[in-house]
């Protein structure tokens, strides 16, 4: 057991956090258009929920054919970088901390998103079930639909992938960033190297869980180069259950989640990044994580690991004082309240989030959420 609270500072590669209460991951889809560039409504966005103690952006595609869903954010040109900047600034001004995102989707994507609608990249060529991808049918509308079938990368082609990964850290560093996370869960492209029902290869990045874990060694250490382990996290989606809900995400359901993702998660100790991230099923009724997979990533991974998936405070705070976790993620609980160490410090009632402006829109559902007076 442990006395510490939400509100006990924290290290995390060298920066001091000064709760554990997170902004995760969240797509939002708001970036301006042509070009996913960060505009003046995501700096805002950003700002007003900068007294979190740790913040990661949405998922931001490292490439062109990185991207699954209109309006998603990039981090490969020089004026997405020159966008993200604005942010990091306007977060640094509060005393926050940011780390962004890198994403890319892999097979989950459809050919009017890629370059030359051309099939998506996949490490086979299987086409990702049971999820949605989101393209633009005119100038702020568009459709769900079903992923295209994806092409198989050759071992050349996974490498320069590698590669795009170090020049994203790059970029990253570039716009002032304070680090990057790995997004290695929901189905997307690292986790499909991973899985055993996406990833098929006979080369070296396929085969037995080391090949399978054999990708994101490698990216792990190629952005390291650029901003030292310590500032790297990975996040993990380790499902032991699915749903037949149809979802913009997905997740892959290993034969055994536990063995996969211990092993995983002792690869990432081994190779001293700054943190691991995890997030849990979260739709409606989903089963919590085992707690004999917590106590054993626990016992595998050494650093901080955060949680989020519909966490209350209350959960939060039950998981810190059994020592499973350090930090933790609150996603529609912060869209909605972007003041939210005050509110949880203070016992400040929460706003309720606005389900229908979570993806793509206006500021409305997105910048103007109200502070409590």
């Amino acid at each position: 057991m442990t006395s510490k609270t939400l509100f006990t500072p924290m290290q995390l590669g060298g920066l001091t956090l000064r709760n554990r209460i997170a902004l995760p991951p969240l797509t939002r889809c708001r970036s301006e258009q042509p070009g996913n560039i960060p505009g003046e409504m995501m700096v805002e966005y950003y700002r007003q929920r900068a007294s979190a103690g740790f913040m990661i952006t949405e998922g931001t595609q490292i490439e062109p054919r990185g991207q699954g869903y209109a309006w998603t954010p990039g981090i490969h040109s020089a004026e997405q970088i020159s966008g993200w900047r604005n942010v990091t600034e306007a977060v640094h001004q509060q005393g926050g901390v940011l780390f962004c995102q890198l994403w890319h989707v892999g097979r989950v994507s459809h050919t009017a998103l890629q370059p030359g609608n051309q099939p998506p990249v996949a490490p086979s060529a299987v086409a990702a079930e049971g999820v949605r991808v989101f393209i633009e049918t005119g100038p702020g509308a568009g459709i769900l639909t079903a992923p295209s079938e994806p092409r198989e990368l050759s071992t050349a082609e996974v490498k320069e992938i590698v590669e795009l990964y170090r020049k994203a850290a790059e970029n990253a560093k570039e716009a002032g960033f304070d680090g990057v996370e790995l997004h290695s869960a929901n189905g997307y492209l690292i986790n499909q190297f991973i899985s055993e029902h996406s990833n098929f290869r006979t080369d070296e990045y396929g085969g037995s869980l080391e090949n399978r874990l054999r990708f994101l060694r490698e990216i792990i250490a190629a952005v390291s180069s650029v901003f030292g382990s310590q500032r790297v996290g990975v996040r993990f989606a380790p499902l032991f259950s699915s749903t037949d809900e149809e979802r913009v995400y997905l997740g892959l359901v290993e034969s055994d989640p536990h063995t996969t993702y211990i092993t995983a998660a002792k690869m990432l100790n081994e190779m001293a990044i700054g943190y691991l991230s995890i997030a849990e099923a979260d739709w409606d009724n989903s089963p919590d994580l085992p707690e004999s997979f917590r106590i054993a990533l626990r016992e595998a991974f050494t650093g901080p690991i955060m949680y989020s998936g519909r966490y209350t405070r209350e959960k939060a705070e039950r998981v810190l004082e059994n020592g499973w976790g350090d930090l933790f993620g609150f996603g529609r609980t912060f869209i909605a309240n972007p003041d939210l160490p005050a509110r949880f410090l203070h016992d400040y009632p929460l706003n309720s989030v606005d389900a229908s402006s979570l993806y793509g829109g206006t500021r409305k559902g997105y910048t103007d959420y109200p502070f409590y007076k």
